[in-house]
C-alpha cells in the first residue's frame, strides 16, 4: 500500500527519474540498502522501486506506527518497525528475516537516521550501524545497493522548514532522482560487509546526485 501511494502521489511533490545498472537485480528475496538524507525519501525510493515492479517491506522507525493514517498503512503493508534499543530491539531483525525467508525484498537504512544539517545539500552517506549485515550474517541474502538525490529539496532542517518545504513542494516540483546498482554477495564478515555495502550505496548515490547535477556538501552529518 506504501509504495502505490507514493507512486501516485510524489509527481505532485517533484520530477522523480530512475536509472539502474545493466545487472541491476531486484530478485526475491534481497535486501535493499538505500542513503538515507530525508523524511521525504522513503517515498521517493518507493515510487522509483514501483516503477521498476518491485514493493519492499521497509524497516522504518517504529514510532512511525503511532500516526494515525500512516500507522494503519504500514501494519496493513506487514511493514517492520524498528525499535531502537530496549527489550524489542531485536525483533525488527527476526521479521525481517521471515520476510525475505518469503522471498519479499526488504528495504534497510543502514545509517540509521537522517542528517542534521539545516541546508538542503546533498552530501554522502553516513556511516552504516551493524543491522544490515547481520541481517547477511543470518540470511545469505544478496544486498542491492540503492542511492537517491533530491529529497532534500522538499524536505530537510528543522520542523518548521521541513513542514514550509512540503507545502511549497507543489510549486517547485524539485528534481528527484534513484539509481539501483548491481547487487552484492558479501561473503565476508560484519566490518566488510559493512563497508563493501556502504561504497556501494555510496557510489548509486553519487550516480544519483550527479543525475541532477548536484554539488554535494562536505560529509558531516
Amino acid at each position: 500500500m506504501p509504495s502505490r501511494l507514493a507512486h501516485a502521489l510524489l509527481p505532485a511533490f517533484g520530477r522523480l527519474t530512475v536509472t539502474a545498472d545493466r545487472d541491476a537485480d531486484l530478485a526475491p528475496g534481497s535486501i535493499v540498502a538505500a542513503n538515507h538524507t530525508s523524511l521525504a525519501d522513503p517515498a521517493v525510493v518507493l515510487a522509483a522501486l514501483h516503477r521498476l515492479g518491485a514493493r519492499p517491506v521497509v524497516m522504518a522507525a517504529a514510532g512511525l506506527w503511532r500516526v494515525p493514517l500512516l500507522g494503519r498503512l504500514l501494519r496493513a503493508g506487514h511493514h517492520i518497525p524498528v525499535h531502537r534499543g530496549g527489550p524489542r530491539a531485536a525483533d525488527a531483525l527476526d521479521l525481517a528475516e521471515t520476510a525475505l525467508k518469503r522471498g519479499h525484498l526488504v528495504l534497510i537504512y543502514a545509517e540509521g537516521g537522517i542528517p542534521t544539517r539545516k541546508d538542503a545539500a546533498e552530501a554522502p552517506p553516513g556511516p552504516f550501524r551493524s543491522g544490515l549485515a547481520r541481517l547477511v550474517e543470518r540470511t545469505g541474502a544478496p544486498v542491492v545497493p540503492v542511492g537517491q538525490a533530491g529529497a532534500r529539496r522538499i524536505t530537510s532542517g528543522g520542523p518548521v522548514k521541513q513542514l514550509a518545504g512540503a507545502l511549497t513542494a507543489p510549486l517547485r516540483r524539485p528534481g528527484l532522482h534513484v539509481h539501483v546498482g548491481a547487487a552484492l554477495d558479501p561473503a565476508g564478515d560484519r566490518a566488510a560487509t559493512t563497508a563493501l555495502a556502504h561504497a556501494a550505496v555510496t557510489e548509486a548515490w553519487r550516480t544519483a546526485a550527479a543525475r541532477l547535477g548536484e554539488a554535494p556538501a562536505p560529509a558531516g552529518r
